[in-house]
């Protein structure tokens, strides 16, 4: 039995990033990564596999990133915590001296009578499975997705490009109500809709029926939607099932536990991506979390405490974009709901103005910007972008302006480049411009 320096097991974004930080922070050589299928999904790319890109082999994540990293192809199925070994469903052993796991999560099956029906399919992450449904898709002709979430909203918009009829069930009042405001909500069901999907809120799917196959679901409110097939993304749950047999703790939202360097409750087993236990950046409590942009955050910081506490995760912050047809939208930090929640008085900042300037140039179009305030602190605690497609970037700079503290004051002033073809133009530039509407709004409180 040979021991390795690192094991990573699990090799999509999380597990990936850690390898590539790990030589570059460590210069480490003796790194083998070790996952279940030949080749890596991106995983925000598998809705668009069926419209955009055309095909399962066009949305690899290339190993030419693990750099001089060894992925070894199999399932590791318990962990020696005592005698720092890993043992494959081959009956292979690995020992480590240091080990992340980065087994991601699995999608949620809900209790719902015909699940087991043919061509009921869920939002997996395996190549094979993902091209059977590819195939199973160019025989179907009805489509309906259950799940309003990203994932559900993606996969509609794409059907429809491939000319399917398409439902969207959501049991919530609105599409991505989970973590957009209600007006970028309402947005994203428009845009839906004038894409020609139909879309069903407040309602929930209380079977699936037909004989062998599928052929119609049924509402809680008695409606049959006919269909020939169904795809369900109602969201993922950690995968912990080695951890949890390794001993490891997990926390509330089934996660395994970690501290802030991303260490278990074995100081030489680390955890990151969709496995990983998340706490909130604004109160440190565990929030339900899984994006790929968190994972590979999470690999970078666990790679780069491996043998000494360095980098700290100061929490999860949640920055969310999509885009349907010509209308993105992106979300950073919490909503309005969220932030009472957690007891602040806030202040909203709002602007809109042509993408690019003057809004004459070819492909300008609008773009709303809405800022949250705390409006004792000033701090800004969260923003939204709609409806031009640099709103995801925007969002981003939102998270920046989030997790430093800065104050409306500071982000009405802060320096900014523009350029005709790029940005706004500098007399209406969304985000100072929503900044400084909610300065002058806390102005007028104060007289």
């Amino acid at each position: 039995m040979k021991k390795h320096e690192l094991l990573i097991v699990g090799g999509s974004a999380g597990g990936i990033q850690a390898a590539i930080c790990a030589q570059k922070h460590h210069g480490l050589k003796d790194i083998v990564v070790i996952r279940p299928e030949v080749k890596a999904m991106v995983p925000c790319g598998i809705p668009y596999i069926y419209g955009t890109l055309g095909g399962v082999e066009k949305n690899i994540l290339p190993d030419k990133l693990l750099g001089e990293a060894k992925l070894k192809v199999g399932e590791v199925i318990s962990i020696d915590r005592k005698g720092k070994t890993v043992t494959l469903k081959n009956g292979e052993v690995l020992g480590y001296n240091k080990l992340i796991l980065a087994t991601g999560s699995n999608p949620l099956q809900p209790p719902i009578p015909g699940t087991d029906k043919k061509n009921v399919w869920f939002v997996k992450k395996y190549p094979d499975y993902l091209q059977e449904l590819a195939l199973a898709m160019d025989q179907a002709r009805h489509i309906v997705v259950i799940g309003g979430g990203f994932i559900g909203v993606e996969f509609a918009d794409e059907c429809r490009k491939r000319g399917h009829e398409v439902t969207i069930v959501e049991l919530l009042e609105h599409c991505l109500q989970l973590v957009c405001t209600e007006e970028l909500c309402i947005r994203a069901e428009e845009a839906l809709r004038e894409r020609g999907v139909k879309v069903i809120t407040s309602n929930a799917v209380k079977s699936i029926g037909g004989s062998d196959k599928v052929e119609f679901v049924k509402l809680e409110s008695g409606e049959d939607i006919k269909c020939d097939m169904v795809i369900i993304g109602i969201g993922v749950l950690p995968n912990t099932k080695l951890a949890e047999e390794a001993g490891l703790k997990v926390g509330p939202t089934r996660g395994i536990e970690v501290d802030e360097f991303q260490r278990t409750t074995d100081g030489n087993i680390f955890a990151v991506g969709d496995c990983a236990e998340k706490y909130s950046f604004f109160n440190g409590q565990p929030v339900p979390v899984r994006l790929a942009s968190v994972a590979t955050r999470e690999g970078k910081i666990a790679a780069a405490n491996l043998y000494l506490p360095q980098w700290r995760n100061i929490g999860t912050v949640g920055i969310f974009s999509t885009v349907i047809g010509q209308t993105a939208i992106a979300m950073a930090g919490l909503t309005d709901a969220q932030a009472h929640k957690l007891g602040h008085d806030v202040v909203i900042g709002e602007a809109e103005a042509a993408s690019k300037h003057p809004g004459t140039m070819p492909g300008a179009e609008p773009m709303r910007v809405r800022l949250i305030f705390d409006r004792r602190s000033g701090k800004m605690l969260g923003g939204c972008a709609c409806c031009a497609m640099t709103a995801g970037e925007v969002g981003n700079v939102m998270a920046v302006a989030i997790v430093n503290g800065m104050t409306m004051e500071q982000v009405a002033m802060f320096p900014m480049g523009t350029h005709p073809w790029l940005t706004a133009s500098p007399l209406s530039y969304q985000i100072t411009d929503a900044a400084s509407d909610a300065l002058h709004k806390t102005k007028k409180v104060a007289v």
